[in-house]
C-alpha cells in the first residue's frame, strides 16, 4: 500500500487501525475536562496537548487520528463568548493538528499510511447533558441538517482524509447527517451509537444502517461508544444490509453518568476481541471512551497477526 493510498483504498485491501478516546488521554496527563466543551476547549487553551494525545495514538499503532471536533460546535462556542470567525479558526484547527502529529510520527520513524478523520458529533454532544445516548431531541430532520451542514462545511475545507459521523443515537439525525453531505469533497463513515440491536432511539440496526446503503460519500458504517458485547451483531446487521465496510470502535464497557459527567462500572474491553470482530467483516477497528493507546497497541498487534 501506498503512502498516498485513500482510506476507502485501505479498506479495500485490508484492516486499519483507529486510534482511542481523545478524552481519556487527556485526562491521563492532567488536563482538566469537565465543562460543556470538553476536549473542544483545548483548541482554544491547549492545542499542543491535542498534538501529543494524537500523536500517542500514532506512535501507538493507530492508523487514522479523530480530531477533537466532537463536541466543537457553531453554538457550543457561542455560548462560551466565542464568535463565528474564531469559531472556524478552531474547528480548522482540530484538523491542523491531526496533521502535525501525523507529520511528527512520520518524523519518529512511522512509515505506514496516516489518516486523519474530522469529527462530526452528534446535536447531543453539543447540549452536554448525555442526550447523544438518548437521541429523539424533539427537531426535524430538516432542523438537523440545517445545524449540522455549517460544521460539515468547515471540516470539509480543512482537508481531512475522511469525515466521521460518529456517536450518531438517532437514525432521524443520521438522515440529515448524509443530506448534509451532499455536494462535500471528503468521504465519511457514518457510525452509530446502539443499544443491543437498536439506535440508542430505538430504532431496528437493519433500518439505520439501511439508509447509508446507496450513499456513495460514505465509505464505510458502524458503531462506536457502545458496549463491546454489542458490537458483534452490529458487524453482521452492518455488512448484510449495506456491503460497505464496517467500522467499529466501542467504549471500554464502563457507563457514562451524564449528571456526575464521570464513568462508572467496570471495562469488558478486551483488544483480543478484534480478530472476531475482523472476521465478520469490520475493516476500520479502534476504541472509543476510555480506551487508551496500551489497548490501540493491543488492537494493533493482534490484528497484524491476524
Amino acid at each position: 500500500m501506498t503512502s498516498n493510498s485513500t482510506l476507502a483504498e485501505a479498506l479495500a485491501a485490508g484492516t486499519v487501525v483507529l486510534d482511542g478516546g481523545m478524552s481519556n488521554q487527556l485526562e491521563s496527563v492532567g488536563h482538566d475536562l469537565s465543562d460543556e466543551l470538553w476536549s473542544a476547549r483545548l483548541l482554544a487553551e491547549r492545542p499542543e496537548a491535542i498534538t501529543e494525545a494524537h500523536l500517542a495514538y500514532f506512535e501507538a499503532g493507530a492508523d487514522v487520528a479523530i480530531t477533537s471536533s466532537y463536541q466543537a460546535t457553531f453554538e457550543g462556542f457561542a455560548k462560551r463568548g466565542i464568535g463565528h470567525h474564531r469559531a472556524v479558526e478552531l474547528l480548522t484547527a482540530s484538523v491542523e493538528l491531526a496533521r502535525e502529529a501525523a507529520r511528527r510520527a512520520r518524523a519518529g520513524g512511522v512509515t505506514r499510511p496516516l489518516w486523519v478523520a474530522a469529527s462530526v458529533g452528534p446535536y447531543g454532544a453539543m447540549l452536554a447533558d448525555g442526550s447523544e445516548y438518548r437521541g429523539r431531541y424533539g427537531l426535524t430532520v430538516d432542523e438537523l441538517e440545517r445545524f449540522h451542514r455549517p460544521r460539515l462545511e468547515v471540516l470539509d475545507a480543512a482537508g481531512p482524509d475522511v469525515l466521521a459521523l460518529e456517536t450518531v443515537p438517532d437514525a432521524d439525525e443520521a438522515e440529515a447527517l448524509l443530506r448534509a453531505l451532499r455536494g462535500l469533497h471528503t468521504p465519511a463513515w457514518l457510525s452509530y451509537s446502539i443499544d443491543g440491536r437498536h439506535t440508542r432511539a430505538g430504532q431496528p440496526l437493519e433500518d439505520a444502517f439501511a439508509l447509508a446503503a446507496d450513499a456513495d460519500e460514505v465509505i464505510a458504517v458502524g458503531v462506536n461508544c457502545c458496549a463491546p458485547e454489542d458490537v458483534d451483531a452490529a458487524i453482521e446487521i452492518a455488512a448484510r444490509v449495506t456491503g460497505k465496510p464496517v467500522v467499529v470502535y466501542p467504549n471500554s464497557g464502563e457507563a457514562w453518568d451524564a449528571e456526575a459527567r464521570a464513568w462508572n462500572g467496570r471495562s469488558s474491553f478486551a483488544p483480543d476481541q478484534v480478530r472476531a470482530w475482523q472476521e465478520s467483516g469490520a475493516r476500520l477497528i479502534g476504541g472509543c471512551c476510555r480506551v487508551g493507546p496500551a489497548a490501540i497497541t493491543s488492537i494493533a498487534g493482534t490484528l497484524a497477526r491476524a
